[in-house]
């Protein structure tokens, strides 16, 4: 019991930062490296790590030309439901955006992150 309470507590502390989160394009997530932001774009891509241990979401081009990626890692999973349906549609992502291999990506821990539109 203790441990739902906290992880409720630690959802409604977590919560109101993304919705603070300012809106950006795709376009200027390297822009915004450090900052927490929402970033609007079409995921261009889905691909399933061969590894197993992350998705990928191309957001605003294809690899390795996308201006931001998503990144869910394995233990993140089953949290969400079905992003390949995601291909194709608009999407607000919100996060720190972060550099790896010199590209901007946020990393996806909760579904609350994304949002089609």
């Amino acid at each position: 019991m203790r441990a739902l309470l906290f992880a409720l507590a630690l959802t409604l502390v977590a919560a109101p930062a993304f919705a603070d989160a300012k809106i950006i394009p795709a376009t200027e997530a390297k822009n915004h490296i450090g900052d927490t932001v929402t970033v609007e774009g079409v995921v261009s891509g889905v691909h399933h790590a061969a590894s197993g241990n992350a998705i990928f979401l191309d957001i605003g081009g294809r690899y390795p030309n996308q201006q931001l990626t998503g990144v869910i890692f394995m233990d993140d999973f089953g949290k969400f439901s079905d992003v390949d349906a995601l291909e194709g549609k608009i999407v607000d992502v919100t996060g720190t955006i972060a550099l790896y291999r010199g590209r901007p990506e946020i990393i996806l821990h909760d579904p609350g992150q994304i949002k089609a539109k």
